[in-house]
């Protein structure tokens, strides 16, 4: 009887009150459920994860120089701040020490990570001592005013250059933020081209590509012998290649950049001889629509324009000027101040003019040069020069006009404006040029 009255199937098979479903099915239903729920709050809290994650492992970047922020801001930090033009986007603000142990991390994760991001990477301070040996002075391969400049060799056997900005009354904050905005992104053949850079603390520090052959200062006024290795046609390359790399801050940017000290010195050469003007601590924005800035007189002795030495107004024929006296350097061999010479050769541009003025442009030829370069190109080039460094400098050509007088076989000029040119030359060159010694003195 007990039997009789079990239903077929067993208890699973009984019928439930839910829709009449049997118990077997509705435990079934019941699991489904259960797993797809245990399923879809893996997915969320998977998803979640990989949000909190997602900022330690891209990192994020604009066109701005992001700081490396410090538990407490100085003034050398607020410098920084203003090179921002927007925020950088973060999802918190660490300390500097979790900033820094963030980034190796990253590095750690992310190898390729370490490859320039915008204007170039940043590195620790840790980094470019550990590559220059601590800054040893066997590394250093040059030195100015503002900073000393060291050789760095990087974990990747790469070479770079190091340039530690001395902090002299705020002059590195001021440097930095100049150099990282005017050639941030720049990239041309004869412009060094930056790196990365480094701030923490009072600390700036700016990475450039390691150019290996030495300045042309060396080249010209150092002991090369009887025999410059510089040759007529190596000299003409070298200012060719630098008048390129002016002519492109001046015509090829916008704004437009005055690099405000163009001397022997701050052309570095490679190997074969390749010009790359380096140093643009003293560099000015020319905003557009300016056709002039009124600054502070900076420059180096003998390269600066008289106008501006004057006035403090800045603008392209500056450098125009500038880039005329560097090409009497590189003629002649002389420096453009030298007291070792006789009385009337001091001052380099006003030897130069009266040498020329009195037919004697061979004269001008440095004599280490072993191959004279022929009359008409050495009468071309000595054009340029003088019109460099005319007095008025509105009369002076742009960079771009420089390049192709450099260049051509014939003068870039139609025959009665040389004509003209050379009636008036004479006169021109005997009108006394104040002396840019007595302006430029008061600068320093």
């Amino acid at each position: 009887m007990g039997a009789a009255s079990i239903p077929s199937g067993g208890f699973l098979a009984g019928r439930t009150p839910v829709l009449g479903l049997p118990v077997y099915a509705l435990l079934f239903i019941s699991a489904a459920a259960l797993l797809v729920a245990l399923l879809l709050f893996l997915l969320r809290r998977s998803r979640a994860r990989m949000k909190r994650r997602s900022p330690a492992l891209i990192p994020t970047s604009t066109k701005e120089i992001a700081e490396i922020p410090t538990a407490a801001p100085s003034e050398h930090d607020k410098g920084i701040k203003e090179m921002k033009n927007a925020a950088v986007a973060k999802a918190e603000k660490p300390s500097e020490a979790s900033c820094s142990s963030s980034s190796s991390s990253t590095e750690k994760e992310k190898p390729e990570k370490k490859e320039n991001i915008g204007w170039g990477r940043w590195y620790t301070l840790a980094e470019l001592e550990a590559a220059t040996a601590g800054f040893s002075p066997g590394n250093v391969i040059g030195e100015g005013g503002y900073g000393i400049v060291y050789r760095g060799v990087f974990p990747d056997f790469s070479v770079a250059a190091v340039k530690n900005l001395l902090d002299n009354k705020g002059q590195a904050e001021k440097e930095f933020k100049v150099e990282v905005e005017a050639i941030g992104k720049v990239r041309h053949k004869n412009l060094v081209g930056l790196i990365g850079y480094c701030a923490e603390g009072v600390k700036r520090m700016i990475v450039y590509e390691y150019i290996d052959n030495g300045t042309l200062e060396q080249w010209l006024h150092g002991d090369v012998g009887p025999v410059s290795p510089l040759t007529w046609d190596i000299r003409m390359k070298i200012a060719i290649g630098t008048a390129k790399g002016i002519a492109y801050l001046h015509e090829g940017l916008e704004p437009k950049v005055v690099h405000r000290d163009i001397k022997s010195s701050n052309i570095l050469l490679d190997k074969q001889w390749n010009p790359k003007v380096s140093d643009f601590g003293l560099a000015k924005v020319l905003g557009s629509g300016s056709s002039f800035v009124t600054t502070r007189v900076m420059g180096t002795f003998g390269y600066v324009a008289p106008e501006y030495a004057c006035t403090g107004l800045l603008n392209e024929s500056n450098d125009v000027y500038s880039f005329g006296v560097l090409l009497m350097e590189i003629i002649s061999g002389r420096s453009p101040v030298d007291y070792s010479r006789p009385v009337g050769e001091v001052n380099m541009v006003e030897w130069f003019k009266r040498t020329v003025q009195s037919k004697r442009e061979e004269e001008v030829v440095d004599p280490l040069i072993e191959v004279k370069p022929s009359p008409r190109a050495l009468k071309r080039v000595l054009l340029v020069c003088l019109r460099c460094i005319d007095m008025d400098a509105q009369k002076r050509p742009k960079m771009g006009q420089i390049v192709h007088m450099l260049e051509g076989d014939e003068f870039p000029f139609r025959m009665e404006l040389r004509s003209a040119r050379e009636g008036t030359l004479s006169s021109s060159m005997s009108a006394k040029l104040a002396p840019p010694a007595n302006s430029e003195r008061s600068m320093w």
